[in-house]
């Protein structure tokens, strides 16, 4: 959510390819003006995935990234999720199209009405949450380099597609993603800002749920993480706690390190209507902290 300054880039990945050229740069100064008058519309936020520009290396990292994460969510996803994956046709074999009959959206649009949509990187916060708000995923199409197959500090269509997306053909999550940009794109108040980052930091990026009594990895920090999955399933290290939305909203997290404290789910709807009520509150003007 935090904005794109034009600067950072991927080692080793066709950002000039993919997204430096003129459409890339009108596309990001358009978020970047997101909210102000004249600038409300999503449609001048995305770009075209230039599905060409990616190399034969490109095309490996997503292929070794699947394998070695695939095999490990087999046992320790959400049935949600892996459901999800089959349904919008995720494959090993080539990097995920955005666009045309091959794409995964041709089968998330039929499922749930959510688009993945090819963005030339981050995004303002107001710009994130119309997206969102309209049941459109904003989605990196780079992806990162062979040396860099561990750990980026910036997403990439890994994480975003792969650790994302295959949630959002599930009909409760998605309820509740597009509640959650509702909500966030209605609120100017900086406490109620800081609080729902708080909440999609633990559910959505890190978030852990209790399926047949075992709990299982859905957040897509988790998901699309060899190393934070593990750590947060297998560690003595990690706080694992019931999920509850004033907890998780007055929760603070930190980035540059394995997550010491995840919240677990009992169900979907229990985030669902969890979020409903924080969206009726806000839109009521029901917004005190805490009410």
């Amino acid at each position: 959510m935090a904005q794109h300054d034009g600067k950072q880039k991927f080692a080793g990945s066709l950002n000039s390819a993919m997204i430096d050229g003129p459409e890339g740069v009108a596309a990001q100064q358009y978020a970047n003006r997101f909210g102000e008058p004249g600038y409300c519309d999503t449609a001048h936020i995305y770009v075209a995935q230039h599905y060409e520009g990616y190399s034969a290396e490109n095309q490996e990292c997503w292929q070794t990234l699947y394998d070695r994460q695939m095999a490990y969510l087999e046992a320790c996803a959400s049935e949600v999720y892996l459901s999800g994956a089959r349904s919008i046709r995720l494959v090993r074999d080539h990097i995920p199209y955005l666009e045309g009959p091959q794409s995964i959206n041709t089968y998330l649009k039929r499922l749930t009405g959510w688009q993945s949509c090819a963005v030339p990187g981050y995004l303002p916060a107001k710009a994130f949450f119309a997206c969102l708000a309209r049941r459109e995923f904003p989605t990196t199409v780079v992806i990162r380099p062979k040396e860099s197959l561990d750990y980026l500090p910036e997403p990439d269509i890994f994480h975003d597609v792969f650790g994302h997306v295959p949630l959002h053909a599930d009909p409760v999550f998605a309820d509740f993603l597009q509640t959650y940009g509702r909500a966030a794109s209605t609120t100017n108040d900086d406490s109620h800002v800081e609080r729902l980052a708080r909440l999609f930091w633990f559910t959505v990026e890190f978030g852990l749920i209790r399926e047949g009594g075992t709990i299982k990895l859905y957040g897509s920090g988790l998901i699309s993480s060899p190393g934070e999955s593990r750590h947060a399933l297998e560690s003595k290290d990690v706080e694992r706690r019931p999920f509850d939305l004033e907890t998780v909203c007055a929760t603070s997290f930190e980035i540059d390190h394995y997550q010491p404290i995840l919240y677990v789910l009992e169900s979907f709807d229990q985030l669902r209507d969890a979020m409903n009520t924080y969206a009726l509150r806000l839109l009521n003007g029901n917004v005190a902290v805490g009410a």
